[in-house]
């Protein structure tokens, strides 16, 4: 027996450090800030003079000088010297500062937003008051309490940016501690110190990382401007913001002496925000395809084979060899597999098949709906009315949306406006492609209303998406799929997430709409029980393919392939009991062979 070895499959997932350099802006803070960090690091190693001897006869050389690259400061001191130094020890506070808040800034907004209650209310109100205070003043009070120094403005930066990070960590933590995997912790029976700092703190914990990188900058700069008012370090110790405060004085002398130090802080506080930046998309999960940007108003489209931009006597819509990927890293996974299908007007035709075989991006690519990046569509075409909507401009295709086809997805709750009434949703819908007033708009929303069924429409007009039931949201996605007399419906499994009640009612409504209306419906769903009911046509798709196409009954009859045998024994019988069992068991009894081999 010959045994098939498979071959080794490598991840195109980027790498931390691919995806750091794709961000081109992020790469080169990243460069500068090491540059600045390897000459700082080996200042003790380098042939430079002492920082602190003055030397009166050799004041303010300009840079370039014998001796002294970037010249000398008003008591003749060399500023490249001071300035490597001084590098060191503003980066070090600004660390050492960072660090610090970060600590006790995020226990405070780990313990407040997990525990609730009193707790969380008097260590929010003890933040509250050291935010009422300008943080630049209330750190200059406290330096001014403890007295000069580099170490009590290091302590007082720290302490005024407590509140910035126990702010953030306490609304992240808020949003998950009763989250599922939260409770089921609970249920195992963890104590709270254990379900804070093992489930908890490791959801959080990228969101510290994130805000320590994009926050240090500024700590170096806050050190900078307290040492800029001779507050922080004290001669002769020099960090930047000493020697921008030192040389204020031969500003039109000697500009040098102060403008050095100044393009020095520049450059350390802006590669470090834009690195953190890139740190941010490196622990971000969904940019690991590479996504960094955001996503264009059209889905990109790169075909290979040209297609013509009419096809006459084509129907309402035509479907020609589809495909549609997402790319990751350099390589491009296909979704949608050369799929073609056509829908007469009036016609329902159901696009079935499980989770995850391309039935929702084929339908997103219709009218360039698709993310892009990481989506692109590279070869096929979409004919509507004959031409081909892919050929078409960015505005033609916007301009087609909810007027020529519409569509209506599965979860309304998620795609209705939380913050909007819902009959001020559907009157956009009307007033994007028709000039009306807000009245006229309004009058004809109720009227939509009426129509899907919605009963005490004016009552109900005023509600918001969560005020209502799953089947009324429902039905006002319906409503607004039907805002401008689309002459196709795209309904994106509109019945899974309800109950079989209000799924049926649901289904009715469709099926009135499209024998009245005279509508075109794209019915996507993986229930052969829903296709029986509304479709006159089926398309069954697996793993991005359409692998038979026809009538429902003759489909549902005598179907053609394993596959959509497979999906039509799943669906139950009434009084079948343990016999449903025994008629499915064999038809996947192959396909687990198969896996085994």
């Amino acid at each position: 027996m010959s045994v098939a070895i498979a071959p080794e499959i490598r991840s195109t997932r980027l790498t931390s450090w691919q995806l750091l350099m794709t961000n081109r802006l992020a790469a080169a803070g990243l460069f500068v800030l090491v540059a600045i960090l390897l000459l700082a690091a080996l200042a003790p190693w380098l042939p430079l003079p002492n920082p602190n001897i003055t030397d009166q006869p050799n004041r303010l050389h300009p840079p370039f000088s014998p001796g002294h690259l970037l010249g000398t400061d008003h008591l003749g001191r060399d500023i490249l010297s001071r300035l490597l130094w001084g590098t060191r020890v503003s980066i070090l506070v600004g660390l050492s500062a960072t660090a610090i808040a970060a600590f006790f800034g995020s226990l405070i907004g780990l313990v407040a937003g997990y525990t609730g209650g009193r707790v969380d209310d008097v260590m929010m109100r003890l933040i509250d008051m050291l935010m009422a205070f300008p943080y630049i003043l209330l750190a200059l009070a406290i330096v001014a309490v403890l007295g000069p120094g580099l170490l009590n403005a290091l302590y007082a930066i720290a302490l005024v940016n407590i509140p910035f990070f126990a702010r953030n960590i306490r609304g992240v933590t808020l949003s998950i501690r009763h989250r599922e995997f939260v409770d089921a912790a609970r249920l195992s029976g963890k104590g709270h110190t254990a379900v804070l700092f093992t489930e908890v703190l490791p959801n959080v914990l990228p969101v510290i990382v994130i805000t320590m990188s994009t926050t240090v900058g500024w700590m170096i700069l806050e050190t900078a401007g307290l040492s800029f008012l001779g507050l922080g370090a004290q001669p002769p110790q020099a960090d930047l913001g000493s020697m921008l405060g030192q040389g204020r004085a031969q500003l039109f002398t000697a500009p040098h002496v102060s403008m050095i130090p100044g393009l020095m802080i520049f450059a350390l506080v802006m590669s470090i925000n834009l690195l953190g930046d890139g740190v941010r998309d490196v622990l971000d999960p969904r940019l690991r395809s590479g996504a960094l940007n955001r996503p264009m108003p059209v889905t990109s489209i790169e075909r290979e084979r040209e297609q013509p931009a009419e096809r006459p006597g084509a129907a309402l819509l035509e479907v020609d060899g589809l495909e549609t990927g997402f790319r990751s890293g350099r390589s491009l996974t296909l979704a949608v597999k050369g799929v073609s299908f056509r829908l007469d007007r009036g016609e329902c035709l159901g696009l079935i098949g499980e989770s995850g075989s391309g039935k929702s991006v084929t339908a997103l690519s219709l009218l360039g709906l698709v993310a892009s990046p990481p989506g692109v569509i590279r070869n096929g075409a979409v004919y509507l009315g004959g031409r081909d909507v892919l050929a078409q401009s960015e505005q033609q295709i916007i301009a087609q949306r909810g007027a020529r086809v519409a569509y209506v997805f599965q979860d309304p709750l998620t795609t209705l406006h939380p913050l909007y009434r819902v009959a001020d949703q559907i009157a956009e819908a009307i007033t994007a492609h028709n000039a009306l007033g807000a009245s006229e708009a309004h009058a004809r929303a109720v009227a939509l209303m009426e129509t899907v069924g919605i009963r005490n429409a004016r009552e109900r007009a005023s509600a918001y998406p969560h005020e209502l039931s799953g089947g009324q949201r429902q039905r006002i996605g319906i409503a607004m799929a039907l805002a401008n007399d689309p002459d196709v419906i795209v309904a994106d499994e509109p019945t899974t997430a309800l109950d079989v009640t209000v799924q049926a009612r649901i289904l009715d409504l469709l099926r009135t709409l499209r024998r009245e209306r005279g509508l075109a419906l794209l019915l996507i769903t993986h229930d052969f029980g829903v296709v029986a009911q509304v479709c006159d046509r089926v398309a069954v798709m697996k793993d991005g393919e359409i692998v038979e196409q026809g009538d429902t009954r003759a489909v549902l009859d005598a179907p053609r392939h394993d596959y959509t045998r497979r999906l039509i024994a799943c669906v139950p019988e009434l009084g079948q009991g343990r016999r449903f069992l025994d008629n499915v068991r064999p038809l996947f009894a192959p396909q687990r062979q198969e896996t085994e081999a």
